[in-house]
């Protein structure tokens, strides 16, 4: 393409256009394409000077506002005198070669004199690329930002050193409830002064602000409570820029729900879900309290365990819905018997305690009594009517303990043998009765220890056909020697086994060891029945009669030859089920006999329903034989009862040779007792009641009895 030659003029707009150091190019004001371009604009464009001069101006920013621009400048150019568009100045974008977007701020403007028309235009390009990227870089961020704000589920407000709101999210505005205009015009001291009038206590809040403003690096957390009934932790910390404090940031949460939930968790903890009342955990806390005040005082204290009597036939009959109720119902009487000040518990179970404030013992007494009064009142539970009693048990402060701990154990063990004593009564703590429960307690401990060390073994006592004089059976007697208790009678250690329930244990092992005697005598050619004493606990377990069996079959002993003795209590307790146990025992082939008979519950019903072979004459009614007249009565009816029933009768204790006499005259069938021997180790037994090898007769039977 032919151009006119340059003017003078044009060649010093092109070496101006080298020294600009910006991307650059001059377009002819007739033809409107481009007359030169420095190299700064060649680089942006990606385009050779060829490629470049020569092209139509509207060809290298072809954007709908540079269109417009040339062709006014285009309409000028054909009007004589027209001076043609005015300068161009805004943010566009140019294609370089490559077909890439460039970012640019062009500005275009017509040379020449300024009252004719322009000879030609400078267009003048900025790259904006670089900043245009730090700016979409910076707004990025910042959105980032916003979004990361919005989405925390904490309040964020930041402010400047002087308190100017500088960011915030709308979680912010929602905890404090405020107005949108009050943000988005920047009303500052109005957002300040709706936060301080929300909260319950705007002075405080205005002084702790103040104090936050004043230590510039101060971190702070603490809750507020707002007029709306919420509960917001404010925590602030101070903001940096370049190492230096610049403003300070505050997140807000709502902690309305964490609050609600601990008061819950702290009731739950203090009081009883059922009752509403103290728990055992608040109770001991007041306990601890109160004395506290009654050492400062000088004064007294009683604390009331009780335990409703029987509760459990409630819950087992009527159903634990029913048994909730009563306890529901025995509350609401135990707060009638508080005076003003004095506290009531639920413990736990059928439990609850009264602490009793400046009380004495005629106090804790008559305290007692309203308790006892008030539980006695007859319940009714839909249509159901019966009545309540209660065991009581009370210690007193300061001569029964000093700290909660120990009233609560004194007033629990009253509390116990309130209920052995009978039930529906009061017992005050008695320091004699702990050292019988500790000797207990360690009575216990050894007693267990002796069972896993072997240390238990059985003796056995001879007993006498009273008509031949011939040696009938042997009553088995346990013996426990302890290393430091030394000879422990089984009058003391039975008694604990039983209230313990370790007398299954000990059952289980007199059962297998007598059946072993047994028939280790039986294979020596000794062939003996064998009799064992049988506790009630021991007899109501489900596994009783397959425990039997089972030992009779591991030693190979008929059943025949095994006989159980039975208090007259275990009997009467439930006749229906003793009944069913006992035919099962019959079936083994198993003799039955009832021990110490007269001093239990005596009942002919019993006698004639069940398959008792044997009554057992307690020795308490041999003792004032034959001078006691009532003794031989009684004696002469439990004889003649046997005899009416086809049982046999054997007395115990039988020390003298008048008391034997009597009984034999009375028709007793078997006696035992010192006047023929005490009772003998297993091989000691043997020599005695073993025939000399000269002599022919038939082996006697052997009885054990277990205690």
């Amino acid at each position: 393409m032919n151009l006119p030659p340059l003017p003078q003029a044009l060649a010093n707009w092109r070496v101006l256009l080298d020294a600009l150091g910006e991307p650059a190019w001059l377009v002819d004001a007739r033809a409107l394409q481009v007359l030169a371009v420095n190299a700064e604009a060649l680089a942006l464009l990606g385009l050779a000077e060829s490629g470049v001069v020569g092209q139509a101006a509207a060809a290298l920013i072809a954007t709908p506002e540079d269109l417009a621009y040339w062709d006014e400048a285009h309409a000028a150019a054909g009007q004589p005198g027209a001076q043609g568009p005015g300068a161009l100045l805004s943010d566009t974008v140019l294609v370089d070669a490559g077909g890439r977007l460039v970012q640019v701020t062009r500005r275009i403007r017509a040379l020449g004199p300024a009252d004719a028309a322009p000879q030609a235009y400078l267009v003048l390009v900025h790259d904006r690329s670089a900043a245009q990227q730090e700016a979409d870089a910076r707004e990025l961020l910042l959105s980032e930002l916003q979004a990361t704000l919005e989405s925390t589920a904490d309040g964020i407000l930041v402010t400047d050193l002087a308190g100017r709101i500088r960011a915030f999210n709308r979680r912010f505005a929602q905890i404090w409830g405020l107005p949108e205009n009050l943000l988005t015009e920047r009303q500052d001291d109005a957002v300040h002064d709706w936060m301080r009038r929300s909260v319950v206590d705007p002075e405080g809040y205005t002084r702790r602000l103040a104090q936050i403003h004043e230590a510039t690096l101060l971190q702070a957390s603490e809750r507020i409570r707002l007029h709306s009934g919420q509960v917001v932790e404010r925590v602030t910390q101070p903001q940096h820029c370049r190492g230096r404090p610049c403003g300070r940031v505050w997140s807000f949460r709502d902690h309305t729900d964490l609050v609600s939930a601990g008061q819950r968790i702290e009731a739950l903890t203090s009081t009883d879900a059922l009752t509403g009342l103290f728990n055992r955990r608040q109770m001991t806390q007041a306990i601890t309290d109160a004395l506290r005040q009654a050492r400062r005082s000088a004064g007294t204290l009683a604390l009331l365990v009780l335990d409703l009597d029987r509760f459990k036939q409630i819950n087992d009959s009527l159903g634990h819905v029913i048994g909730d109720r009563v306890l529901l119902d025995c509350a609401d009487r135990l707060k009638t018997c508080l005076r003003q000040g004095d506290v009531v518990a639920r413990m736990g179970g059928d439990q609850f305690a009264l602490l009793v404030h400046e009380a004495d013992s005629r106090g804790a007494e008559a305290a007692a009594r309203r308790v006892l009064d008030a539980v006695s009142h007859p319940c009714s539970v839909d249509g159901l009517q019966f009545t309540l009693t209660c065991s009581v048990g009370v210690a007193m402060f300061p001569v029964d303990g000093g700290d909660a701990e120990m009233l609560l154990r004194h007033a629990e063990s009253a509390m116990l043998r309130a209920k052995q004593g009978g039930r529906g009564c009061f017992r005050f703590h008695q320091a004699h009765q702990d050292a019988d429960m500790r000797q207990r307690m360690r009575l216990d401990h050894a007693m267990r220890q002796a069972l896993a060390s072997q240390r238990f073994r059985l003796h056995y006592q001879p007993q006498i056909d009273l008509k031949t004089g011939n040696v009938v059976g042997a009553e088995a007697l346990i013996r426990w020697r302890d290393p430091e208790l030394g000879e422990v009678s089984p009058g003391q250690f039975i008694p604990v086994a039983e209230d313990t329930g370790f007398i299954i244990a000990i059952g289980d092992w007199v059962l297998e060891q007598a059946v072993r005697q047994a028939a280790r005598w039986r294979d020596a050619g000794l062939a003996m029945p064998v009799s064992v004493n049988v506790s009630a606990l021991q007899f109501q377990q489900a596994d009783f009669i397959d425990r039997v069996a089972a030992v009779l079959r591991e030693h190979r002993l008929a059943g025949a030859l095994l006989e159980l003795e039975l208090t007259e209590s275990i009997l009467v307790h439930d006749a229906d089920e003793a009944l069913a146990r006992l035919s099962q025992l019959s079936q083994l082939g198993v003799r039955l006999a009832i021990d110490d008979f007269g001093t239990g519950y005596s009942s002919l019903a019993y006698l004639k329903r069940f398959p008792i072979d044997r009554l057992k004459i307690d020795r308490s009614f041999v003792k004032g034989l034959p001078a006691d007249e009532s003794d031989g009565a009684i004696v002469r009816a439990i004889v003649q009862l046997a005899q009416a029933l086809a049982m046999q009768v054997i007395a115990e204790g039988v020390e003298t040779e008048p008391q034997r006499a009597f009984l034999l005259e009375l028709g007793c069938d078997e006696f035992q007792g010192f006047l023929y021997a005490p009772a003998l180790d297993a091989l000691s037994f043997e020599e005695r009641v073993r025939p000399p090898p000269q002599r022919d007769r038939t082996y006697p039977r052997l009885r054990l009895v277990v205690h």
